[in-house]
């Protein structure tokens, strides 16, 4: 089935609009900042977060300026943390490209990076909205603390589902739920309404972080065997995190903390993951998903009328699930 297609049916006009005002906010006449923004608009993605914004905008009423310049002030937010976030995570690819970092230097990505963040302000200023405005900012924020406590569970012994959940609720899920509630506030949706979105947005931002979890146990097109990436990163996500509790296996307990110290070897992280493997690990993320997919399929039962929007919705959630890369 073509998701895509329906998600953009009711937006499509909306959605080029939005990639046109995107475009020029990501230009500039300077040599280096203008090859550099070039580069990272290359690899653009599907634009999932501003379709949500959008869909969620035409649920509630119209797309105007306002939900226009909200998606875009969010999306250079959302750019300008990929940009932070492989310097601190010191990747060299992004999006099957080198990264900016990578390309350049640190110095250089740090700065690209702090200009689409003002950038990302002044299209949000432009908005005229307080709302949206607090919006952002708390998001921005959110963001780092979300990364900040990543970077600290890293190091700690402790493996919980519960420490896993309050990291990806601080970035994933945080950015689908902005998404949701700037496009609803942006076409003058009520108070109820804005917490029934959150919701929905909170939902489908851990389905998705959950699905890209699971990617890094299976083998890739390039390599022929599960990345192991989260792993080599010092991260244990949901799959490994159940198995090793649901096990209490002390040798893969014992691995699974040089995860964590940074000590792991690659054989010892193919161990781990045909370990979760066996011990129901991808099976319980998926079932977490399914749950997560029946509170938003509710939502979309409760709270979307239009035919085209309510199919748009469906199809999202179906992609977001089913996708795979």
């Amino acid at each position: 089935m073509d998701y895509l297609s329906l998600i953009r049916k009711p937006i499509d006009g909306d959605l080029g609009d939005f990639n046109a005002l995107f475009d020029r906010s990501m230009s500039h006449t300077d040599g280096m900042l203008s090859q550099a923004l070039a580069h990272i608009r290359q690899k653009a993605g599907k634009r999932m977060r501003p379709m949500l914004i959008l869909l969620m905008a035409r649920n509630y009423g119209d797309v105007t300026a306002v939900t226009q310049n909200a998606a875009v002030g969010l999306e250079l937010l959302h750019t300008a943390s990929l940009v932070h976030d492989d310097v601190v995570d010191e990747s060299s690819e992004r999006r099957g490209q080198a990264s900016l970092n990578a390309m350049y230097d640190n110095k250089v990505a740090v700065l690209v990076g702090d200009y689409l963040l003002s950038t990302a302000l002044l299209h949000v200023a432009y908005t005229g909205n307080q709302a949206i405005v607090q919006y952002l900012s708390e998001l921005g924020r959110t963001l780092a603390c979300g990364e900040i406590l990543q970077l600290t569970n890293i190091s700690s012994q402790e493996i919980s589902e519960e420490v896993y959940y309050q990291v990806i609720r601080q970035k994933t899920a945080a950015l689908f739920e902005a998404c949701c509630a700037i496009g609803a506030l942006s076409a003058g949706a009520g108070e109820a309404a804005i917490e029934a979105v959150k919701r929905f947005g909170s939902s489908l931002g851990i389905i998705f972080q959950i699905r890209d979890d699971i990617f890094d146990y299976f083998p890739t097109a390039d390599i022929g065997k599960p990345t192991g990436n989260d792993m080599a990163e010092g991260k244990l996500t949901l799959p490994a995190i159940y198995a090793l509790n649901s096990t209490g296996d002390e040798a893969m307990k014992a691995i699974a903390l040089k995860v964590k110290d940074g000590t792991v070897t690659p054989d010892e992280i193919a161990l781990l993951v045909a370990f979760t493997k066996e011990n129901g690990g991808i099976e319980y993320a998926e079932r977490r998903m399914e749950e997560l997919r029946r509170q938003c399929d509710d939502f979309i039962a409760r709270s979307v009328g239009d035919t085209e929007i309510r199919k748009a919705l469906s199809a999202y959630v179906d992609f977001v699930i089913r996708r795979t890369k």
